[in-house]
């Protein structure tokens, strides 16, 4: 057997890997042109973690935590916008849910039956810059104003101490007349930011985590009953060496082809930052393992378009701080580079971007975003085209 040189051997080594790459091209960013981004809520306050839905009318809603003093505080209500008009207006904010502690993240779906179901979860998180400010308040240190406190413990008074825990949960309301009318808020065993999603035999999904609960589960449930009941499918796989309690603000979309695929934002040390995706092709039984898809950006908002692409949006919190979004054109299983539909943002208390497809080729992404200017968040949209 003739020799072969170590330079041979690189050379051919260089020539076979040359060859691999120009038969599986990198990706890239498709075409697109962003028409106008601008402020659509109204009312100063500080409005967050938003969620935007298309119904089959052909009004778009946006549900929100509004109502609010800042990114963390006691005074969170479920507030929707509507548009009839493609986004060239926007109602005025009316308050859907306030309960008697903190109502966060919403989202909003319609389901097969034509019920709009919008998800929240409540939280207690104000609770230590309460006790702050009350001690400080007592030394004569004071880290907000006497008004400010006044507001504060007047939100907290609204349940008797010993009764904030128990108001903890995941919940969901629903209207059947297209969102004139919503029911009183009820349990449900999960959240994630942007809410369940229908599937296509009629049965609603919902990839999430179960929020307070003992046990704190990573998984999926699913609803027969048009979302008033729900049944554990399966739990999610865990990536080798994660702590799960690092695994956040999942979101779903069902492919063309049939199979689920679920987003997680991800908290470990290894990879802070970046979108973890698994996938099933039997209904939610079993779930490929958990793995990197090359995004940093969270947490992701999913939906299928009319030509059966997938496209993902989501918050970037590092230069260029904003929104952005890439498709799947093979049911999920690669993503594209980065469309940036926004990049100017002004500090990291930004994102949740959320989209609707307005006509093949045409969409409208929602965010969340607090300029340095200002003390309060606003909402924002983005009006944009696919070459």
């Amino acid at each position: 057997m003739p020799r072969i040189s170590r330079r041979t051997l690189l050379s051919a080594s260089a020539t076979t890997l040359a060859a691999t790459a120009m038969a599986t091209p990198l990706p890239v960013a498709p075409g697109f042109k962003v028409e106008e981004i601008r402020t659509i809520s109204l009312q100063n306050r500080y409005h967050g973690w938003p969620t935007l839905t298309r119904c089959k009318s052909g009004e778009l809603m946006v549900v929100c935590s509004g109502g609010r003093d800042s990114h963390v505080c006691p005074f969170g209500r479920v507030e929707l916008i509507r548009s009839s008009d493609n986004g060239k207006t926007w109602t005025f904010a009316r308050t859907i849910l306030d309960g008697p502690v903190d109502d966060r993240d919403a989202g909003i779906v319609e389901t097969s039956r034509g019920t709009l179901l919008v998800s929240t979860f409540t939280s207690n998180a104000y609770v230590p810059i309460l006790e702050k400010a009350r001690k400080g308040a007592a030394v004569g240190n004071p880290t907000m104003s006497d008004t400010d406190l006044a507001r504060w413990e007047a939100a907290h008074r609204r349940l008797k101490p010993g009764q904030h825990e128990e108001r903890l949960g995941c919940w969901l309301v629903r209207s059947d007349d297209q969102g004139r009318n919503w029911s009183p808020a009820y349990r449900i065993p999960c959240n994630s930011p942007h809410g369940p999603i229908n599937l296509n035999d009629g049965r609603l999904m919902y990839a999430g985590i179960s929020l307070w609960a003992k046990d704190r589960i990573i998984g999926v449930w699913t609803s027969d009953d048009d979302g008033m009941t729900w049944k554990l499918l399966s739990k999610l796989p865990i990536r080798e060496g994660d702590d799960p309690s690092k695994y956040h603000e999942l979101h779903a979309v069902q492919a063309a082809d049939g199979r689920l695929v679920v987003q997680i934002r991800n908290h470990n040390t290894r990879n802070a930052g970046e979108t973890l995706q698994t996938m099933s092709t039997d209904g939610g039984t079993t779930w490929t393992p958990t793995k990197l898809i090359g995004v940093w950006g969270l947490p992701s908002h999913l939906v299928r378009l009319s030509d059966d692409r997938i496209l993902m949006t989501y918050g970037h919190r590092r230069g260029p701080l904003g929104c952005q979004a890439r498709i799947s054109e093979d049911h999920g299983q690669s993503w594209s580079e980065a469309m940036v539909l926004y990049g100017d943002g002004e500090n990291y208390d930004l994102g949740y971007a959320t989209s609707a497809e307005l006509s093949p080729g045409k969409f409208m992404s929602v965010w969340y975003e607090k300029p340095t200017s200002s003390k309060f968040a606003s909402l924002r949209m983005a009006r944009w085209t696919l070459d």
